[in-house]
């Protein structure tokens, strides 16, 4: 892979400072709707309307979840949005508010983290309208890390556990299936070098192909939409519906099985593939399904199967599954 230019020397982290590095990022940020206080103080002051507010977080760190040689800053930017987004989500909330902390090695131009600025500006706008990133901390590190903790309203609703699924209910999903892990493997295969290592000019041509893992679209308006409809259960599908099912079907004593049919074109990836971040709910076996949710099974009395056969679970584990390469 052809070296990397190496940005000048008065622009890196390490030249410019903290101080400069802030006031270049802040004006590329979104702020929040629900801010009340925000950067600039030891912690900002975001609206609770009801009196109780969702809280998830989310890491990103080269090597086990993103290649600097794939992903654009913009897409990691947008990505550590997305994921975090999601799970607010999965709870029947509407996501409010974030805060960002990122390491970065010191010798890494300013415009790395402008352009994950502008991707997490970007991500909430498309994403969750009103919802924006009122603090974080910067840090140095060999090794890029983004942390993300966000937050969100739950509009005086009850959250939408994982325990809440019954027998009969209806399982669907909205947003896709398979599709990240898909444009995975797509990276895997054809966008490394000789040596197995990830390249950038490899990757370039099959940005439209991989964008569904590099910079992920998921419904986070969907979330709401199924607490209002009655979702009994609720997740983010992050490690794969095989596992993620799982999940949910174990928090709520049931099983469930799932059409292959229903599932699209490719079953397997659809039950395998991990990192599409669509929400998989459970619904009472009368509801009308509201868009964009569509069913792919239904909870039965025990077990993960597809067209009523076991299913051996399959999906991304980061402490069996991450074998420590660098790229």
């Amino acid at each position: 892979m052809p070296s990397q230019p190496e940005p000048p020397i008065h622009d890196t982290l390490g030249a410019v400072g903290e101080a400069a590095v802030l006031a270049r990022i802040f004006p590329r940020l979104p702020a929040s709707a629900s801010e009340l206080l925000g950067p600039g103080d030891d912690a900002a002051v975001v609206a609770a309307p009801d009196g109780r507010y969702v809280v998830t977080t989310d890491m990103m760190i080269h090597g086990p979840d993103f290649r600097l040689a794939w992903s654009t800053p913009h897409d990691l930017g947008w990505k550590a949005a997305a994921s975090n987004l999601s799970d607010v989500a999965a709870m029947g909330a509407v996501p409010t508010a974030m805060v960002v902390a990122i390491a970065a090695p010191a010798h890494s131009p300013v415009t790395l983290l402008e352009g994950i600025a502008d991707g997490l500006r970007e991500a909430c706008a498309a994403l969750a309208p009103g919802c924006g990133v009122v603090g974080g901390d910067l840090s140095v590190s060999p090794t890029l890390t983004i942390a993300v903790t966000a937050f969100g309203d739950l509009e005086g609703r009850k959250p939408v556990v994982r325990s809440g699924a019954r027998g009969g209910d209806i399982v669907a999903v909205a947003g896709a299936l398979g599709e990240a892990g898909t444009a995975l493997r797509l990276l895997f295969t054809e966008a490394v070098d000789v040596d197995g290592l990830p390249d950038a000019d490899l990757a370039t041509p099959l940005r439209t192909r991989t964008a569904s893992q590099l910079a992920p679209t998921p419904p986070i308006f969907a979330g709401r939409i199924a607490a209002l409809a009655g979702a009994t259960a609720m997740l983010d599908l992050s490690d794969g519906l095989a596992i993620d099912s799982g999940r949910l079907a174990a928090a709520s004593g049931v099983g469930i099985d799932f059409a292959s049919a229903m599932l699209g074109d490719d079953p397997v990836a659809a039950m395998a593939g991990g990192e599409d971040h669509s929400l998989l709910a459970a619904f009472p076996p009368d509801t009308e399904l509201p868009a964009p949710f569509r069913q792919i099974g239904v909870c039965t009395a025990d077990g993960i199967t597809v067209d009523g056969e076991p299913y051996d679970p399959a999906g991304w584990d980061p402490y069996r599954d991450w074998s420590g390469g660098a790229g």
